[in-house]
């Protein structure tokens, strides 16, 4: 703990208060109070160095993950013994041809041990075989696109804003300045509840906003795979961090589709935007169960707005008003390989999660409360935020970097890991491995532009490299969990992804989390179009816009 709060004091990012202009010796008290200090606040925009503070204990980790160290005994064991028996049945039967003719007693001594020792050798080898994990498919996905009565420019944002009264002068100010600078276009969406004037901040409108969503990206993900949710969905997980009523919008989904009794649904609550891999983490880990042999499973990935939007007056509370927007997706999994290994888009090869929530530092950064005044809730982005989420994503690319670069990038890695560590040569400049050598595409959480930018920067990753979440965030706005999603139907639509490509998924969330996906595609996936058909094309949410990204500038 102590070493992780000494790492996050060195990255922190700097504040800078400056005192009013001394005025006189003599101030009465009411002038003391208007005078009070102002706050000129210099943020350093910058991720910590990942290659010159790398822990060695989240390399091995990816090195066990990929199997390139010893795992656990009972995951080998039975692989280990069949060779062993196989080679003692082979000399067995070897030695049958030497013995004479006559020596009939030996030889079907022989025999019999030859037969028992295969026997044993295949039988060890089934149980490996029924032991190794399943394989997990990723059928389609559909993100959700409100319709266009919900959208909104940012002049229309900030004319919402101040119409509702409800801020003063410098919050109208500071969110004036966020809305510029966000990156976000002037085709986002919010629900109809916020822009209601007055806003309609209920509880059946921050239901309506929650099945619209939900139910608009199932329904085309249904018609679209042609499967029936009340036979064929065996595990449902809905993920949504701020709005959790009861029953739960995993029993929402249950009740509009009429699922089966035995559904093992989920509700992931309060996990911040890098929930939807959190949840396809868990869904992969019950489609390997014995149990869910093939079957299906559906996760959802939402945020609510309605009961969310912030209408007091604090800064760090009033960004995330300036950066959500309205949105959702869901993806159907399968674990068939002989049903849906040939019609699947992905496979997913592997999930790495990464939660720093030991440190106060890191569980603090992002945190749902009252304000100053006590009267208004929000959800506080503390000026920490993006040193934490560079230890984060630090943590995460370490333990991943083994299961998916290439040997010499490895290689160049460690060797300059050891000049610097084993040998401390002196002026030795640490080595960062270049992803774009492991993966063809990139899908960066859009959580706001100055994340990206810093992620693209530590990275090294190109302009292209980052087209979709910077055109996810310009379109759509931080739709949290469900962004992931939104960049890869970009690249989708673009008609860029293609058969043996790998994806990487970046998330964050609050607790501090970082999380990873990798997934290889399966087929190539066609380009959309304004003038395709509604049926190919109904899961995209890009169909309408794809041919005007990406802009010639995001601000």
């Amino acid at each position: 703990m102590s070493s992780t709060a000494a790492v996050m004091e060195r990255e922190r990012l700097t504040a800078e208060i400056t005192p009013p202009v001394s005025v006189g010796f003599e101030t009465r008290a009411e002038d003391q109070q208007r005078l009070a200090p102002s706050i000129v606040i210099k943020i350093r925009r910058r991720l910590p160095d990942f290659a010159r503070s790398v822990n060695l204990k989240y390399v091995k980790l990816g090195l066990c993950s990929g199997g390139f160290l010893p795992a656990p005994a009972s995951s080998w064991a039975a692989l280990a013994l069949a060779p062993p028996l196989l080679a003692a049945a082979a000399y067995s039967f070897a030695r049958l041809e030497q013995l004479e003719l006559g020596a009939l007693h030996s030889a079907s001594l022989d025999l019999l041990s030859c037969v028992a020792l295969l026997g044993t050798a295949l039988l060890f080898l089934t149980v490996s075989y029924l032991k190794r994990p399943r394989p997990v498919y990723l059928v389609d996905f559909a993100c959700y696109k409100p319709d266009e009565a919900q959208a909104i420019s940012k002049e229309g944002f900030l004319d919402m804003t101040q119409s509702t009264g409800f801020f003063n002068a410098e919050a109208l100010d500071f969110q004036t300045k966020i809305t510029n600078r966000s990156g976000l276009g002037d085709r986002t969406y919010l629900p109809p509840g916020i822009q209601s004037r007055p806003p309609k901040l209920s509880m059946a409108a921050a239901r309506a906003e929650a099945e619209a969503v939900m139910f608009g990206c199932l329904d085309a993900l249904f018609a679209a795979t042609g499967i029936d949710p009340r036979r064929d969905v065996r595990v449902l997980v809905v993920n949504c961090s701020l709005f959790n009523p009861t029953p739960s919008l995993a029993s929402m989904v249950v009740n509009r589709y009429r699922m089966r009794e035995d559904v093992k649904s989920f509700n992931l609550g309060g996990m911040g935007c890098s929930a939807g891999l959190i949840a396809v983490d868990l869904a992969r880990d019950l489609l390997q169960v014995q149990a869910n042999r093939d079957s299906y499973a559906v996760v959802v990935s939402t945020e609510n707005i309605t009961l969310n939007w912030y209408f007091g007056n604090e800064r760090s509370m009033l960004l995330s008003n300036c950066i959500f927007r309205m949105g959702g997706a869901a993806a159907l999994l399968s674990n068939d390989s002989r049903r849906d290994a040939r019609r699947a888009k992905y496979q997913l090869l592997h999930t790495v999660r990464t939660h720093k929530g030991a440190a106060d530092e890191c569980f603090n950064c992002v945190y749902q409360r009252e304000d100053d005044e006590g009267s208004k809730v929000g959800v506080s982005l503390a000026r920490e935020l993006m040193a934490v989420a560079g230890d984060a994503l630090k943590t995460n690319i370490t333990t991943l970097g083994p299961l998916v670069l290439p040997l010499p990038e490895q290689l160049k890695f460690l060797w300059s890991l050891a000049m610097r560590r084993v040998f401390r040569v002196k002026g030795a400049r640490p080595y960062i491995p270049d992803f774009r050598r492991a993966f063809e595409h990139f899908c960066v959480h859009a959580g706001g532009r100055a994340v990206l930018e810093e992620v693209q920067r530590s990275l090294g990753l190109e302009d292209a490299d980052m087209e979709p979440s910077k055109c996810t965030l310009h379109r759509f706005g931080n739709t949290s969990s469900s962004s992931l999603w939104y960049e890869l139907a970009y690249a989708e639509a673009k008609g860029r992804v293609r058969r043996g490509h790998r994806v990487w998924q970046i998330g964050f969330g609050s607790g501090f989390k970082c999380n990873s996906a990798v997934w290889r595609v399966l087929r190539d996936v066609p380009a959309v179009s304004s003038g395709a058909g509604e049926q190919r094309c109904g899961c995209n949410p890009w169909v309408d816009s794809v041919e005007s990204y990406p802009p010639k500038t995001y601000i």
